[in-house]
């Protein structure tokens, strides 16, 4: 079955290409979706009217998921979870919960587009991949901490300690 693309469609093609898939992916999803129309004299016409209202649109399309790349590129998730002996997780960290803390931050991503090869099952800091478009993948940070524990930050604490202490030493000198 030949069909026009109307939209990207991953693994298959991008707008106005004309490709050969089975008849039931064809007749089934893809024009059902509007992803794609039957390749006729008549609707290759038809498309060619349309092309620059359906490339703008994925061009907008495009540029959201770009902005929301960026804005998850920039956010850092930080996920707790209990730990039992030798800091081994009960359970794992799967995409839904990553979806999740993305969520609190006001990030609003589908957990299917979350791109994890297998859950997370031990602490530690981790770059996971979140496919928003074709062609627009972004890479979020994500640490996975123990709960309840605190984080001692000894290095910030001791430069802070110095600096009052010469601060002590030259008030009581004057």
């Amino acid at each position: 079955m030949k069909l026009i693309l109307r939209a990207d469609v991953e693994n298959l093609g991008v707008l106005g290409d004309i490709v050969e898939v089975k008849a039931g992916y064809g007749r089934n999803y893809l024009v059902p979706q509007g992803l794609a129309m039957v390749a006729t004299a008549s609707n290759m016409k038809v498309f060619e009217l349309e092309r620059k209202k359906l490339t703008d649109q994925m061009e907008k399309v495009r540029g959201a998921a770009q902005s929301l790349a960026d804005k998850l590129e920039a956010a850092e998730v930080i996920i707790e979870v209990r730990v039992g002996e030798n800091d081994k997780l009960y359970g794992s960290v799967t995409a839904s919960n990553i979806a999740d803390a993305l969520a609190a931050l006001d990030l609003e991503v589908d957990r299917r587009r979350i791109l994890l090869d297998a859950p997370i099952r031990v602490l530690g800091d981790y770059t996971v991949r979140v496919r928003l478009h074709a062609g627009v993948v972004a890479e979020v940070k994500v640490a996975v901490k123990a709960e309840g524990r605190i984080i001692e930050e000894e290095a910030p604490v001791e430069e802070n300690d110095a600096e009052s202490a010469v601060e002590s030493a030259e008030e009581s000198a004057e």
